[in-house]
């Protein structure tokens, strides 16, 4: 008999002959083959009762019937809170006007200055020639108005209208350091 199971009987080995079987696996069946044979223990040993319905487990983060933070939302609705959580509403609506810009400010002037900034009440807009950045400085206090009608009042507080990119002269076969460059607007 062996002391820690009393039920389990050790054969000692005889001189010359093979080892004697360890019957340890077929213990460990007939205890798992005992325990499942219990009520209840089939279920959470993975396997089903035959005629026992199965039981409902209950989530505790699954939504309830009323609507809830965790259930799908709307692109719209939590882009909006994205939107209002993190500040970027004048953003928003300001890179929306330079989406609009020729509404705004109409389809010529449109077609000859572009916005291309916006920081601090500050919209820098550049032109395409030095007549209309002229013409765009003459303009800016009634676009200004228009741009605060859509945005809400004092959201652009000034235009700094640019002229048009030059080309560099800064490479190429003869340049000269510290040179300004032709005299030219190139407008």
């Amino acid at each position: 008999m062996c002391p820690e199971d009393p039920d389990r009987q050790v054969v000692e080995p005889v001189e010359g002959t093979a080892p004697p079987h360890d019957d340890a696996g077929l213990d460990l069946a007939r205890t798992i083959a005992r325990s499942l044979a219990r009520p209840g223990a089939r279920r959470r040993a993975g396997t089903k009762d035959v005629g026992q319905r199965p039981s409902r487990r209950v989530d505790p983060q699954a939504s309830g019937a009323h609507p809830d933070d965790r259930d799908p939302q709307l692109l719209d609705s939590t882009i909006g809170r994205l939107i209002a959580e993190q500040g970027w509403g004048t953003d928003v609506r300001v890179h929306g006007v330079f989406s609009r810009w020729d509404v705004m400010v109409g389809r010529e002037v449109a077609q000859h200055c572009s916005p291309e900034s916006f920081t601090d009440g500050k919209l820098v807009v550049r032109t395409d020639s030095t007549a209309w950045a002229t013409q765009m400085r003459l303009l800016a206090p009634t676009v200004v108005r228009r741009l605060n009608e859509e945005l809400g009042d004092g959201t652009v507080t000034i235009i700094d209208v640019l002229g048009p990119h030059g080309p560099s002269w800064k490479r190429g076969l003869r340049t000269v350091r510290d040179g300004r460059g032709p005299r030219d607007t190139y407008g």
